[in-house]
Parts: structure tokens; sequence; C-alpha cells
């Protein structure tokens, strides 16, 4: 039902939704890109991958409402390491046979030519795929415009990534780019 809701919602807005999601894909890695503006994660609305810390009141009923699961580092004992975040939520995939763990590459709404990369990691260690979400002001269209299988070699999975959403249109064009280490055109 939500998703519907959802669905016409973004109608009414004017938006298509455009999704290349193979019906048997149950669990991958979902780049939220560009992100320029607090209404790119109304418009998402989709699974949330976020920090332990935006689990609790006010915004945790929120945020677990949208299947929002909080990550921990904490050691387990006294004197025990903190456990790497691409480690964790490799592991996340473990646990739930159906998870889509949205993650914003570029980390702030800010312009960054260099992109994190661990979501890159995650799906490496997991095993999944990423998918490219994408919003495209201009067209006024947004969804899952590819799904790619990391081959292993991060320079060419990086750039066929950049080279899809170089052409996407952020809602502020000037705060976006991609990750300029994998694509050229982008300097």
């Amino acid at each position: 039902m939500f998703e519907k809701l959802a669905e016409q919602s973004l109608g009414l807005m004017g938006w298509e939704i455009d999704n290349h999601w193979p019906l048997d894909l149950d669990q991958c890695v979902m780049i939220a890109a560009p992100h320029t503006s607090n209404w790119d994660a109304l418009y998402a609305r989709l699974a949330l991958k976020i920090k332990e810390s935006y689990m609790k009141f006010p915004f945790g009923p929120f945020v677990r409402a949208m299947g929002g699961i909080g990550i921990d580092r904490r050691p387990k004992a006294a004197g025990e390491q903190r456990p790497s975040m691409v480690q964790l939520m490799s592991d996340l995939f473990k646990q739930y046979p159906k998870l889509v763990m949205l993650v914003t590459p570029e980390g702030t709404r800010a312009k960054q030519q260099q992109w994190k990369t661990g979501f890159y990691h995650v799906a490496v260690t997991a095993g999944v795929p990423i998918a490219l979400a994408y919003m495209d002001y201009a067209q006024k269209k947004c969804g899952v415009g590819k799904i790619v299988y990391p081959s292993g070699d991060m320079e060419k999975d990086m750039a066929e990534i950049m080279g899809f959403y170089a052409s996407i249109a952020a809602k502020f064009p000037e705060q976006f780019s991609v990750d300029t280490r994998y694509y050229a055109e982008a300097e």
C-alpha cells in the first residue's frame, strides 16, 4: 500500500518513475545520487541505512517505519577493536535475506569531487550488486537506472557508475559532481 501511495504522490508532483529492477533481486547496495537537496530523501522514500543515533527519539520511530536499521559500532567487549562500518554493513546481508541498503556516497549535499567508496567495498564483501538510483530534476524522472555487478576491478566499475551519473541533473547542479578520480570528463 505504501508503495502505491508513494507512486501516486510522485505522479501528482509530475515525476515519472523509471525502474530497471530485476524481479529476482532481493539484496543490493543502492546508491542515491545526486544528493544536493533535503527533498531528495523525501522523493527517494526507500529503505534507509543509518547510524544507531538516528534510531533514538525523536527520529527513531519514523526511521524504523521507513525500514531503517541502526548500526552500532561499539566493541562487543572492553578492549576489543571497534568493527569497521564496511564489515558491519556487509554482515547485515547475512541477517536479512531481503535488504536494500541505501547510501549517499557524496556524503553531503555540498559539492564533492571525490565520493566515499565504502558502498563499493560493502557490495564486494557481501557479494551483492549495486543499484544506481537517481533523481533527474531536469526530466522529473527518478528510479533505478542500472544494476552494476562489481567485478572486483574498482577502477573499471567506478568509471561505469560515474558514467551513469554524469548526465543526471541534480536539483542544484552547481552542488553536484561525479567522482573525478574515475570520470575524466567531470573535471
